[in-house]
């Protein structure tokens, strides 16, 4: 992992991404992280990545934790029996 000021990484952009294929870039600026340079290996990895920080997805997430929450969820058993029954 390589950390590197937000002004080096503008001045020399091209040498930080190739930085990442040995590992995530942090970006800082005033000495505190702004941001991570990641190396990507295929566009899925692109989608996953783009999901996690989604707030649509996030709230999705935090909805259905709720509701886990509140009902108690479904046993193991009884949702695969009813992914059965729907094939």
């Amino acid at each position: 992992m390589k950390i590197a000021p937000v002004a080096e990484v503008k001045a020399r952009f091209s040498a930080y991404v190739n930085e990442t294929r040995k590992g995530p870039v942090i970006v800082t600026r005033n000495g505190k992280p702004v941001a991570v340079l990641l190396a990507i290996e295929d566009e899925d990895e692109i989608e996953r990545l783009i999901l996690a920080y989604s707030p649509r997805v996030k709230g999705i997430l935090q909805s259905a934790r709720k509701q886990i929450a509140e009902s108690g969820g479904v046993e193991h058993e009884d949702f695969w029996r009813d992914i059965e029954q729907e094939q």
